[in-house]
């Protein structure tokens, strides 16, 4: 993997940014794609765009406001309260929205000739999503290969570590504290620790908090 070219879905937040890390110690050369679906903050994408910039990688910004139009949910709706009721998918939930990063990423990686596209989903620390399983990222990768005829790899670094495991795996790329100081994880759209109300800020301070602990970090 070394002389090859990888493709990293890239939100900028804590899981895609260890995962940019992760994919420029593997690959010789890391290209990363951002995604503008009006999702309820541009600060999301500014982050994206500034992290790409100040580690030289060429990063490439596509257009999906169709997913906007077709998904009404509280990422891509201002006025919908981010809430799980029992039995039900949270509302932060974007149907498709890893099926369509993927499908556009590998159509851009096969127009740049990369081989591998990287995500950072997870079945181990996830809400429920469905398009976060192995068995789904299993199944896309197989569907592209057929639709475009070539031996495209998916990588999920983080699909079966918790959010603590991801936060060891960013100390040992040695980019704990840029990805804890320089990342957007918050639904609330506030950089670092976020608003620390937020699932998205709970989760991510619990495995921190985990971690540091293991550690022995006061």
């Amino acid at each position: 993997m070394k002389n090859d070219k990888a493709v990293v879905v890239f939100s900028g937040g804590q899981d895609s940014t260890t995962c940019l890390f992760w994919a420029m110690k593997q690959f010789k050369e890391v290209v990363a794609v951002t995604f503008n679906y009006n999702q309820r903050h541009s600060a999301e994408i500014e982050v994206a765009s500034s992290i790409a910039k100040e580690l030289g990688i060429q990063h490439h910004l596509l257009d999906m406001s169709l997913l906007n139009q077709l998904a009404p949910n509280a990422l891509t709706r201002a006025d919908i309260e981010i809430e799980q009721k029992d039995g039900e998918l949270p509302s932060t939930f974007v149907p498709g929205r890893n099926l369509l990063f993927l499908s556009f990423a590998t159509i851009l990686a096969n127009q740049i000739g990369a081989k591998h596209i990287v995500t950072g989903v997870c079945e181990t620390d996830f809400s429920g999503y469905p398009d976060c399983r192995d068995a789904f990222v299993k199944s896309c990768n197989v569907t592209l290969n057929l639709a475009l005829d070539k031996p495209f790899v998916i990588h999920t670094p983080l699909m079966w570590i918790n959010k603590a495991e991801t936060w060891k795996l960013a100390d040992d790329l040695g980019v704990l504290n840029f990805v804890r100081e320089k990342t957007l994880t918050c639904y609330n759209g506030i950089i670092a620790d976020g608003c620390g109300e937020c699932p998205a800020c709970e989760l991510r301070q619990k495995g921190l908090n985990e971690y540091l602990h293991e550690k022995g970090v006061k």
